[in-house]
């Protein structure tokens, strides 16, 4: 697929790279798409537009959408009801998408506000504006602005949260299919959920390459020079050492590609803490087959459950770590999830005294 710039479409297109704080990305037309949009391999529409009917571009509905009007049906699902059907093990196939939203609430920190720590760490570095940080000819010129990020979200420095918590807990459960994340602080590895069962849609801090001779290292390898503020270079080349996060401009993961098989097995998804604004991240919740349940916990309506509510769709709205508790209470895992939340925290006061 040629890159969107070349589009004579003009609708307008939100677009974050790390969903820390959706809010206040930049709204960009399909022109200006081309150069900060988050995959500019061939693949990523074309496959989408393959999952579904009639596809047709829609702006931040998301790449490709039915048409028709908006609204929800009459007789809406209920968390308690797929509660009831996760239960009693009528899914076994359950595809999880998340964003920011359930990262926050562990104090990840938005870089993108005035007052916050991190946002005046940065201001050192003059950037032109705050997504200049997660563009690569920008990180070509000047990779330091990337890195005094880095060194903040770098994993370990967060534990996971409850939403994590009960990810990891559907896995045990032999009920997750896979968990689609847009979130690049590592939380969902430390909670235990297995890489294979992740798929780290905008890259992940867990491995890295050089940008010039391509050799590949563990993200721990780079840990001890991103900790003291050195930009960490390759022992071979001397090139710099950039951990695998998807920048503007850069091709996104080849797992990413995982959700041509995973979404049409899918038997629930479950969107939680994302704008679904991101594309083509967004448009995943509209690959499932039309009769597959999909329950959204988010603090508001976005994407299609917005604008095309489906009969067996389901909408827990508010503080996203309240709308889990509450499924996770329904489901009746309480004392699971908090054995496995207390066996998390005690392992990461034993990691900090060593």
């Amino acid at each position: 697929m040629a890159s969107l710039a070349s589009s004579s479409l003009m609708s307008p297109v939100k677009l974050c790279c790390l969903c820390l704080c959706s809010r206040t990305s930049r709204t960009l037309s399909a022109y200006g798409l081309g150069q900060r949009s988050l995959f500019s391999g061939k693949a990523a529409a074309a496959a989408l537009c393959r999952q579904t009917n009639s596809p047709r571009w829609n702006g931040t509905r998301g790449f490709f959408s039915r048409g028709g009007g908006g609204g929800a049906t009459e007789e809406q699902q209920t968390l308690e009801d797929i509660a009831k059907s996760i239960r009693e093990q009528r899914y076994k196939r359950v595809v999880v998408m998340a964003g920011a939203g359930i990262s926050t609430p562990s104090g990840i920190p938005d870089f993108r506000s005035p007052g916050s720590g991190l946002y005046d760490n940065l201001q050192q570095y003059d950037l032109p504006y705050a997504e200049a940080i997660f563009e690569i000819s920008f990180f070509h010129q000047n990779p330091n602005p990337f890195f005094a990020l880095a060194k903040e979200l770098y994993p370990g420095n967060y534990q996971p949260n409850l939403t994590h918590y009960f990810v990891r807990l559907l896995h045990e459960k032999g009920q997750l299919l896979r968990m689609y994340t847009q979130n690049i602080d590592g939380l969902e590895r430390l909670a235990g959920i297995p890489p294979e069962m992740l798929v780290e849609a905008h890259g992940t801090f867990a491995t890295a390459t050089c940008t010039v001779c391509l050799r590949k290292y563990e993200g721990e390898e780079l840990r001890s020079d991103v900790m003291a503020g050195v930009v960490p270079k390759c022992p071979t080349c001397k090139g710099v050492v950039k951990p695998d996060i998807v920048f503007f401009g850069e091709e996104l993961p080849h797992h990413f590609f995982k959700y041509l098989t995973d979404f049409p097995l899918a038997d629930l998804l479950i969107v939680m803490g994302t704008s679904l604004e991101v594309e083509p991240f967004a448009s995943l919740a509209g690959a499932v087959r039309s009769s597959v349940p999909r329950l959204l916990i988010n603090r508001d309506l976005v994407g299609p459950f917005a604008w095309r509510r489906r009969r067996h769709d389901a909408v827990q709205l508010g503080d996203v770590v309240g709308g889990v508790r509450a499924l996770v209470d329904a489901l009746g895992w309480t004392r699971e999830l908090n054995a496995l939340m207390a066996a998390g925290a005690e392992k990461a006061a034993t990691k900090t005294e060593e």
